[in-house]
């Protein structure tokens, strides 16, 4: 098994190598065969190596497979190492299974476009990026695919770069999610300083030998870590860049947002999660950030009218909910909510791109309606997706993951009633904005001309996604159903278990009837505002409170006040150097003595002749009146 793990994410790669250089002499064919083919071939490689590794676990539930020496010093050694174990195996089943769908969604969608095989080399680069950085064994080797997947969204987001607005865009993402890769990186430099290594068992090993429980020192390490998660994950309060990297074609929008770029926070916390049990006030901070950013993103999703952005914030706001679970303690519930989100999620992106198609890349809902007549096998499936965000009781795989979330959140230990309550909010909130998607976009009068159906290409992709999201509940069912969780046995070897402090089925059913009610309520509330038109809904469109929540409660305004606008007027300041005029000053007066030295060395005999006397001259005098 150990000697296949390699393939994975060469694979792609070495898709990429081709596609980046011998591209443009490609057919179109050709660049889908290698494009879809090396990220399903990886596809298939991950899905032999989890069927062995779940049927025959391998001693002490995990497969290492060294590759080579990034650098041996005496005090510090990094291998470039990768490490198969529950938890990346649900990763790169993720990465590598619904990326080959997105990828053979996109031989449809960007199938006029130009930069045909650009496109797949970035796309297969970006998954490449992500298997390493999901399989990486040292902290060195996944801080180089963290970067990757950095460089790749800032490729494909821009990928239409004669736009100035897609510009922007990548490069907001970039810079933003740069901020959280500093606090990593310095909390790596913290990792080597304390304990001479980034090999990341080895860590998790010696942190309870060295640093006690609360200490300051761990509580620094978790929160630089945390640092690096919020800004690739879109949490609070860098959440501003995900948004906008709707700017990219939608296929990277389902790849980012469902099973790549946005996880890679979540995955780093779980990873790490010994340093985090050390660190319980930052534990807590994790709640709290997942709990106000699944509100706050759910409240902007209301007041969308582009039906990507729609899906942006309620990735923000699910991913919130993996963070909620994460802080209190629910490592499992965090990584099957991640699962199942990347199945639904990657199923509305490409939903929504099948429509922004149909309709000649229209994405404004509001000149939406009546498409599920048109486009009955996108309505479908969007429906299935849909269901499955909400979470609408007992139907779809999104019930079962965040039921398992609110519900270890108000009995763990680390959790409370007010993070329950937070989260159900979220659950009525999330239906409400879910709801309105549907009844907007595909009922109504028809407002919009609809040209052609859905290819095969976008419609295999669709109906394998629909289907998955509509069975992966199956995987970790509640007991109040009489089932032993599956999905949480297989990760116990890698994850610790969540410590409640009331585990009875009566209280699971309990919060189950609560959650599947609010979530019906939701639907309710939905059908009664956007079904037909609302008077409530008209007298609140336009309002200060709906342009609020349309920008996202303002954060990209205030952060042009506070850190853009002073850092454009203090470099405008500078732009002549003021702050270097002691060091140039430094300069000027050294030049100006080595002027006056080379008066003195000008070649002439007799000032050489009248120095020397001149010299001789001043020594007699020193020597007899001094």
């Amino acid at each position: 098994m150990d000697r296949a793990l390699w393939l994975l994410p060469a694979l792609p790669l070495a898709g990429f190598l081709i596609l980046a250089l011998a591209g443009r002499g490609l057919p179109r064919a050709a660049a889908s065969v290698i494009g879809v083919g090396s990220v399903a071939s990886s596809a298939i490689v991950a899905i032999l190596l989890a069927a062995r590794f779940i049927t025959s676990p391998p001693e002490g539930h995990a497969v290492v497979q060294p590759l080579w020496t990034f650098f041996d010093l005496p005090q510090l050694r990094v291998e470039a190492a990768l490490r198969l174990d529950a938890l990346s195996v649900v990763m790169v089943l993720v990465v590598t299974v619904v990326g080959a769908l997105i990828h053979l969604y996109s031989t449809a969608y960007m199938r006029d476009d130009a930069g045909y095989a650009r496109f797949f080399a970035y796309m297969n680069l970006f998954v490449a990026a992500m298997l390493t950085l999901v399989l990486a064994d040292d902290l060195f080797f996944l801080f180089l695919g963290w970067e990757g997947v950095g460089l790749c969204s800032y490729l494909l987001i821009g990928f239409w770069y004669d736009d100035p607005k897609n510009g922007q865009a990548a490069s907001k993402a970039f810079l933003v999610t740069r901020i959280g890769d500093v606090f990593l990186a310095i909390g790596m430099f913290l990792l080597v300083s304390e304990f001479g290594t980034l090999h990341i068992a080895t860590l998790l090993e010696r942190a309870p030998q060295v640093w006690a429980a609360g200490s300051g020192i761990a509580l620094a390490a978790a929160l630089l870590l945390l640092g690096g998660a919020l800004g690739k994950s879109g949490q609070l309060p860098l959440q501003v860049w995900l948004p906008d990297a709707m700017a990219g074609p939608t296929p990277v929008s389902a790849l980012i947002h469902a099973a790549t770029m946005v996880t890679a926070g979540v995955y780093l916390i779980a990873r790490m999660n010994g340093i985090f049990i050390l660190a319980p006030t930052a534990q807590t901070v994790i709640a709290l950030v997942g709990a106000a950013t699944l509100l706050l993103a759910g409240a902007c999703a209301l007041a969308q009218r582009d039906i990507k952005r729609v899906l942006a914030y309620s990735t923000i706001s699910q991913i919130g909910y993996m963070f909620l679970a994460l802080g209190v303690g629910a490592w499992s519930a965090a990584l099957f909510h991640f699962f199942t989100h990347a199945l639904f999620k990657a199923l509305l992106f490409m939903a929504a791109g099948a429509i922004i198609v149909a309709l000649h890349h229209e994405q404004d809902m509001f000149h939406m309606g009546g498409l599920r007549k048109r486009l009955p096998l996108v309505f479908w499936t969007f429906l299935v997706g849909a269901i499955s965000l909400s979470a609408l009781p007992l139907i779809g795989a999104g019930f079962y993951s965040k039921d398992m979330i609110l519900f270890e959140a108000g009995t763990s230990q680390l959790g409370s009633p007010a993070l329950w309550v937070a989260g159900v909010i979220g659950a009525f909130i999330t239906a409400l904005y879910t709801f309105r998607m549907i009844f907007l976009v595909f009922f109504g009068a028809e407002k919009h001309e609809v040209h052609g159906g859905t290819s095969p290409a976008m419609a295999v992709p669709l109906v394998v996604l629909a289907v998955a999201t509509t069975l992966a509940g199956l995987l970790e069912l509640p007991r109040t159903l009489g089932h032993q969780p599956r999905f949480s046995h297989f990760m116990e070897h890698t994850l610790p278990a969540a410590v409640l402090r009331e585990a009875s089925v009566r209280t699971e059913l309990l919060v189950q009837i609560a959650s599947g009610g609010i979530v019906l309520v939701g639907v309710l509330t939905a059908c009664g505002l956007w079904l037909r038109p609302s008077p409530i809904v008209r007298a609140l469109s336009g309002s200060r409170a709906a342009r609020l929540l349309e920008a996202g409660w303002g954060f990209d305004w205030l952060y042009a006040r506070i850190i853009a606008g002073p850092y454009t007027t203090f470099a405008r300041v500078n732009a002549g150097d003021a702050l270097d005029g002691a060091s140039t000053g430094v300069v000027r007066l050294a030049e100006g003595i080595a002027a006056g030295l080379r008066m003195l060395q000008n070649g002439r005999l007799r000032w050489y002749a009248a120095a020397a006397g001149a010299g001789t001259i001043l020594a007699i005098y020193l020597v007899v009146y001094a």
